[in-house]
C-alpha cells in the first residue's frame, strides 16, 4: 500500500484500482484522485478538475434566478404540451370520435407502443446530439402528427398517428430531467421538476374548457374533434419553436447566460457529484445500470403507478358520464385541476419516497369510494371520489425525481430514465386494457386492479427508502475509514470530492456521490 500523500501532496491512484471500484458504498478499495479526465465530463471545458473560482451565496442566488425565468417555464411549456396532447384521444372521445369499442382501446394503448419502441434509441440519440435541439424537433414534428388526426378517419390511421405521436414524445421527461439536473443542485431538482408536472393538473382545467367551447360547434364545416386535434397540434408547433430557439442544451452551451456565468452554473452543481453531460456510451454503465436492484425497484414502482394512467386519462370522461353528467358537462367537472396540488411536499421536504405515499393514498382511498358507491347514483361522492384519484400522477413526477437525484454516470442515467420511461409504456398499455368495453360504464375491475397496484406500490417506496439510507451510511463509514486510515484533513476530502464531480463517474463508483431517500 502507498503512502497517504505523495510529494506534490496528492493522493496516488492507478487506473486498475479506479475501474475495480463495482460496489463504491461498501468496497473497501481506496478510491484516489489520479482520475482519467479524457474519459470525463463535458463541463471540463469550460472549468478544471478543482475549483478555481469561488462565487458568493448572493451571485447564486441571482443566477439561480435567472436560470428559473427560463428553464423551468419552458419545460412547463412542454409538459403542458405533452399532457394536453396525450388527453386529446380522451376529449375527443365523447366528441363524435368515429373510433369505439374495442378499437378505441387499441387506439389508446398506441401511442404507448411507439413510446416502448422508440424509448431506449432516442434517449441515446439524443446523448450523442444536443438534447434541447433534438427535443425541439420532436415537438415540432408531433405537432404536426397531431393535426394529422383531424385527417384521418379510419382505425388503421389513427393507430399508425398515434403509435408516430408516441415515438416523438418518448424523448421528453428523459431530456428535461437531464436539463434539470444539469443546471440545478440537488435539493433543488425535485422542485423544479415539481414545477412543471402542475401542468397536468393545468390542463385539465384548460383542456376540458376548451373541449366544452368546441363542443358547442355543430360540426357542419369540421367535426368538433377535428378542430381540437388542429388547434392543440398548432399550439405543440409554437411550443417546439421556442424550445428551439430558447432552451439550452447544457450549462456549457447556455448563450443566455455569461462566460462568468456558465462556470458559475457549473461550479454550483460541483458538490452533488452527479456530472452535467457526456456523449460517450460506456458499456460498464450500462451494466451497471441494469444490474443494481434499485432500477429494478424504481422501474416496478413506475409500472405500478403507470398502470392507473393508462387508464384513467382515457376513460375518465366516460367514468364521469356514467354517473348522469351530459358530454358537454363531463369536460367540466373533469376539468378540476386537482392534480395542482401534487408536489407540494416536495416543496419543503428533501425526500423522495415519503411525497409518493402521501400522492397514492388518496388514489386508493377514491378507488374504494368508486368501488363501493358503485350504482348508488349520489353524484356528488362519486365526483369527490374521481377527483380523489387524480392525485396519483404527481408519484410519477416524483420518481423521475428520485432519477435525477440518485443516479451519476451518464450512460447510466440515460439507461435508467430508458427502463423508467419502458415501464412507464408498459404500464400504460397494461391501464388501457383494464378497462374492457364489457366492463362499460362502470369499469370495475379496473378500478379494483388500480386500488390493489397502488397499495403493493406503497411497500415498494418504503423498500427502496430503507435502501438508499443503508447505502448512505456505508459510505460514510468507508469514508471516515479512509479518513482514520491516512490522516486525511478537511482540505483533502474537499479536494478529492472536487476531482470526482466531472470525472463521469457512476454512483456506485463515486464514494463521495449521496443518496436522496
Amino acid at each position: 500500500m502507498t503512502s497517504a500523500t505523495d510529494s506534490a501532496g496528492q493522493l496516488p491512484t492507478s487506473e486498475k484500482e479506479l475501474n475495480a471500484i463495482g460496489n463504491a458504498a461498501v468496497d473497501e478499495k481506496v478510491f484516489e484522485t489520479s482520475i482519467d479526465m479524457e474519459e470525463g465530463d463535458e463541463a471540463l471545458k469550460l472549468i478544471g478538475a478543482e475549483r478555481t473560482a469561488q462565487f458568493s451565496e448572493e451571485y447564486n442566488r441571482k443566477l439561480r434566478r435567472k436560470l428559473d425565468l427560463l428553464i423551468p417555464p419552458l419545460c412547463a411549456a412542454v409538459y403542458f404540451t405533452q399532457f394536453l396532447d396525450k388527453n386529446t384521444l380522451n376529449y375527443a372521445s365523447i366528441m363524435g370520435l368515429p373510433i369505439t369499442g374495442q378499437h378505441y382501446n387499441l387506439v389508446s394503448l398506441a401511442f404507448y407502443v411507439g413510446f416502448l419502441v422508440w424509448e431506449f434509441p432516442t434517449v441515446y440519440i439524443s446523448q450523442k446530439l444536443r438534447a434541447a435541439k433534438y427535443l425541439g424537433v420532436n415537438i415540432v414534428l408531433w405537432g404536426i402528427v397531431l393535426m394529422l388526426h383531424a385527417v384521418g378517419t379510419s382505425f388503421g390511421a389513427f393507430f399508425a398517428l398515434r403509435v408516430l405521436l408516441g415515438m416523438l414524445e418518448s424523448c421528453v421527461a428523459p431530456i428535461l430531467i437531464l436539463i434539470i439536473t444539469m443546471f440545478y443542485k440537488k435539493d433543488e431538482q425535485a422542485q423544479r421538476i415539481s414545477w412543471f408536472y402542475l401542468m397536468n393538473g393545468l390542463t385539465q382545467i384548460f383542456g376540458g374548457f376548451v373541449a366544452y367551447g368546441i363542443s358547442f360547434d355543430n360540426g357542419k364545416r369540421l367535426p368538433a374533434y377535428k378542430i381540437l386535434y388542429i388547434l392543440l397540434g398548432g399550439l405543440a408547433i409554437v411550443v417546439g419553436i421556442c424550445v428551439l430557439i430558447w432552451l439550452p442544451d447544457s450549462p456549457v452551451h447556455a448563450n443566455f447566460l455569461t462566460k462568468e456565468e456558465r462556470i458559475a452554473a457549473l461550479e454550483r452543481v460541483r458538490d452533488d457529484q452527479g456530472g452535467v453531460q457526456n456523449k460517450t456510451l460506456k458499456k460498464s454503465q450500462f451494466i451497471e445500470a441494469v444490474t443494481d436492484v434499485r432500477t429494478w425497484l424504481i422501474v416496478l414502482s413506475t409500472l405500478l403507478t403507470s398502470v392507473p394512467n393508462g387508464g384513467l386519462s382515457n376513460f375518465s370522461n366516460i367514468i364521469i358520464k356514467s354517473f348522469g353528467y351530459t358530454s358537454a358537462n363531463s369536460y367540466l367537472v373533469d376539468a378540476d385541476g386537482c392534480d395542482t396540488y401534487r408536489n407540494d411536499l416536495v416543496l419543503w421536504m428533501n425526500e423522495r419516497m415519503v411525497p409518493i405515499v402521501f400522492a397514492l393514498v388518496p388514489t386508493i382511498v377514491g378507488a374504494a369510494i368508486l368501488i363501493g358507491l358503485n350504482g348508488s347514483g349520489k353524484k356528488g361522492p362519486l365526483l369527490f371520489a374521481t377527483y380523489l384519484i387524480g392525485s396519483f400522477g404527481s408519484a410519477l413526477s416524483t420518481i423521475y425525481a428520485w432519477n435525477a437525484s440518485n443516479t451519476a454516470g451518464h450512460t447510466k442515467k440515460s439507461t435508467i430514465n430508458s427502463m423508467t420511461l419502458v415501464s412507464f409504456a408498459l404500464g400504460n398499455i397494461i391501464g388501457a386494457e383494464i378497462f374492457q368495453p364489457k366492463d362499460a360504464p362502470d369499469y370495475i375491475p379496473g378500478k379494483i386492479a388500480i386500488m390493489v397496484l397502488l397499495i403493493v406500490q406503497l411497500g415498494v417506496c418504503g423498500l427502496l427508502r430503507w435502501i438508499n439510507l443503508r447505502l448512505n451510511t456505508k459510505k460514510m463509514e468507508h469514508i471516515n475509514e479512509l479518513i482514520a486510515s491516512r490522516g486525511w484533513t478537511d482540505e483533502d476530502i474537499r479536494r478529492e470530492r472536487e476531482r470526482h464531480a466531472f470525472a463521469d463517474l457512476t454512483d456506485k463508483e463515486n464514494p463521495y456521490f449521496v443518496y436522496t431517500a
